[in-house]
């Protein structure tokens, strides 16, 4: 079975924004996904973020259009009440980061893939970047 993998907000603005130097890795892990290797577990605050920004720079009909075609090779995480109580009540210092981070708990992840490794210091599950994911299989 494949790896359930959550990403962070700052992975999939890597790859949708094609940030460099982070855009290679995070398109790697979207071909990984495609081959059906790996899962890609999302939140619905990924989608709004990104979608946020990316109207901004490129445009809304581009940016939706994004992120139709990366919403084809992940799975959304769901965001419930338990979710929102467990993030209020937890030790992260940015709630953001807590409500990822009891999303991947939720989605049963196996590990949290962002470049913010700080944001998840308080994480029972592995924190990778992707190129430390990547380097790892």
């Amino acid at each position: 079975m494949s790896k359930k993998l959550f990403l962070d907000t700052n992975i999939v603005l890597d790859l949708l924004g094609e940030r460099e130097p982070f855009y290679i890795p995070s398109a790697q892990l979207a071909t990984l996904a495609d081959q059906k290797k790996v899962k890609l577990i999302v939140s619905p605050i990924s989608f709004a973020t990104v979608n946020y920004f990316l109207a901004k720079s490129e445009g809304i009909s581009n940016a939706k259009e994004k992120l139709r075609k990366f919403k084809i090779l992940c799975e959304i995480a769901t965001i419930n009440e338990s979710i929102v109580e467990k993030a209020l009540h937890s030790d992260f210092e940015d709630f953001e980061d807590a409500l990822q981070y009891f999303c991947a708990l939720d989605s049963k992840c196996e590990i949290i893939i962002t470049r913010n490794h700080k944001d998840f210091k308080h994480s029972l599950l592995p924190v990778m970047s992707a190129e430390e994911y990547l380097k790892s299989v």
